[in-house]
């Protein structure tokens, strides 16, 4: 684990840290403004910065903020009145999705994984406003959301949908199949959705849906995440320098009488960029011999 966590956004394929750093860094920040809050009595100023984590179950309350339908998975709890910081929480959410998001990782990569994270936050917090703003039971009980249990149900179950025979070793109770693992989790979620925390665990019952349905969509040529990756691609291209490599063409008979012919294929531009791209996402290292000639002969003196 202590070297998945080195170099957390160097490394390739490495998502399944970095999403639990960015969760442990929202947490941690949002803590300091809690404690300097809680001394000098300035509640409000955490509360307003807290309200822009939290997804609030009233729907006239969600359409003034609707960026909290994605900040909330990325947050955890944290109870001013009561001084209830939820380390618990934080905790075992994060302990439980290392180890099916470094699995899921292996098999299917980092983009895909960042998809399912965020298709299962989407999808519990729409499963949340739907109920809390149409059926009595639970409008009679309006609450906040926050956590990323959600997003952590999808990736669970988005795991036991794709390899349901793999098996982990659990201390004290030996080797367990995930697949039994994903339906406990997603069973106890169920005899608690009508419990004191009814609306976390109908988000993590949304969130289970939806990393079902991807990994079978994708088993059938389908993949709902693809507009996720190419939003993130986007972003990223807009704050990264793109480094371009010069590349001379001389007189070919000119370059006969002076230089000998150059041994090798001749390389584009836009394999030279998509090179670039790829040292960019994980490192020199990622390359291809063939991709690391390509980028020697181009680079070199004419």
């Amino acid at each position: 684990m202590f070297e998945d966590f080195k170099n957390a956004f160097s490394r390739y394929n490495n998502a399944h840290v970095q999403l639990i750093i960015i969760n442990i860094v929202i947490f941690l920040a949002l803590g300091v403004l809690f404690v300097v809050a809680k001394i000098s009595q300035t509640q409000p100023i955490f509360q307003i910065v807290y309200d822009q984590f939290t997804l609030p179950s009233v729907f006239s309350e969600f359409i003034t903020k609707p960026w909290t339908l994605i900040t909330y998975a990325f947050a955890h709890h944290y109870n001013y009145e009561v001084s209830d910081v939820g380390i618990g929480h934080i905790f075992f959410n994060l302990l439980v999705f290392y180890w099916f998001a470094k699995l899921f990782v292996e098999y299917l990569g980092s983009d895909k994984l960042v998809s399912v994270y965020v298709l299962g936050g989407l999808s519990g917090g729409v499963l949340y406003l739907l109920l809390y703003n149409t059926i009595p039971f639970f409008m009679q009980q309006p609450s906040t959301l926050v956590g990323s249990s959600a997003a952590v149900y999808a990736v669970v179950t988005a795991a036991a949908t794709l390899l349901p025979e793999y098996t982990f070793f659990l201390l004290f109770l030996g080797p367990i199949r995930i697949k039994y693992i994903a339906a406990f989790y997603i069973a106890v979620s169920f005899l608690l959705s009508v419990g004191s925390n009814a609306g976390g665990n109908v988000a993590h019952l949304g969130g289970a849906l939806i990393g079902f349905v991807y990994i079978k969509q994708l088993q059938a040529g389908s993949n709902w995440g693809a507009w996720i990756t190419a939003t993130i691609d986007f972003f990223k291209g807009l704050f990264k320098p793109r480094l371009r490599v010069k590349v001379s063409y001389r007189n070919e008979n000119a370059s006969a009488k002076s230089a000998p012919k150059q041994k090798g294929p001749s390389i584009s531009q836009a394999e030279i960029d998509a090179i670039l791209d790829k040292i960019s996402d994980g490192g020199y290292e990622s390359l291809t011999k063939e991709e690391k000639d390509k980028l020697f002969n181009a680079s070199k003196k004419q």
